[in-house]
């Protein structure tokens, strides 16, 4: 039987974000038992901060036991402010395979959807079917997965315990068919010496989407022992936005990833989601980065 996970209270929730593609957010968890090793920013920053430990400490994921009645005193005070709220930067919402953390997932934005408060959503878990149901969550919500790559062995050693990649998309594409909002994030993407792949053939398996971000992997040393590098990124950068402007899905090129100015950065952020018009572990980080799949 799967053990419960650990409870803890914090004084505040929601936040203004610095995301070039947020408005506000909240982490009703703390942790993630996902256990990316591209590195994991927020696992550093959390690390840095004293929060946590080290990697086993951040893969234990938290609750926060008190989220709801955090969001019952801060919405009337923000409200007014916010245009939507963002699931999660520092967490999964949906992490995989963690019922609890669904459970307060669902009730958190069946809580913001009360007060009118879209919000826009990322996981590498898989997205349940209630969240079809519109009279509990809002049909102006924004349900992203990230994906960065179809390899599977790729997955294993770089996201863990995160959710296979098509059964990520699978689920996604039934929001999508219900008529809700979809998009991906393709970030951190990583340079061949991770592993080779055919970009176009990851945004042909999710073309449905309304909206695609793109960004490159940092943090990690391999990507500058890969030669030309910068080209790589300005390249892949102009096939998604190409790929996009063809196919009329939106697209964002997050900051840093290109290098020079001949690719379009589209940074229209208020009017990301349109519809679509076309039908530490040093050892283990150390490994993770020199491998080539």
């Amino acid at each position: 039987m799967k053990q419960k996970l650990q409870k803890i209270y914090r004084k505040s929730l929601l936040y203004k974000s610095g995301v070039e593609y947020a408005d506000y957010c909240l982490n009703h968890v703390e942790g993630c038992s996902h256990g990316c090793m591209y590195p994991c920013y927020a696992m550093m920053m959390k690390k840095r901060c004293g929060v946590i430990k080290n990697y086993q400490d951040w893969i234990k994921p938290k609750i926060v036991a008190n989220a709801i009645e955090l969001l019952d005193k801060e919405i009337p005070k923000l409200k007014d402010k916010i245009k939507f709220v963002h699931l999660c930067f520092s967490t999964d919402p949906f992490m995989y395979e963690q019922p609890e953390v669904e459970e307060m997932t669902l009730k958190v934005i069946a809580r913001l959807n009360k007060d009118k408060i879209r919000c826009t959503v990322l996981t590498k878990g898989v997205y349940p079917k209630d969240l079809i149901d519109t009279k509990k969550y809002s049909n102006k919500n924004e349900y992203g997965i990230t994906i960065v790559s179809l390899n599977e062995k790729f997955r294993s050693i770089f996201e863990p315990k995160a959710s296979p990649f098509l059964k990520r998309i699978k689920t996604l594409k039934r929001l999508h068919e219900s008529g809700l909002k979809t998009w991906v994030s393709m970030e951190p993407y990583p340079t061949p010496n991770l592993v080779k792949q055919n970009l176009l053939e990851i945004l042909e398996k999710v073309s449905f989407v309304d909206k695609i971000v793109f960004g490159r992997l940092n943090y990690n040393s391999a990507v500058a022992e890969y030669r030309d590098y910068k080209n790589f990124y300005n390249e892949c950068a102009e096939i998604v936005s190409k790929f996009c402007e063809i196919n009329k899905i939106n697209y964002h090129i997050k900051f840093g990833t290109v290098t020079n100015s001949t690719v379009k950065k589209n940074l229209k952020s208020e009017k990301i989601f349109i519809r679509q018009l076309k039908p530490n572990d040093h050892t283990s980080l150390s490994f993770a980065s020199s491998l080539s799949i």
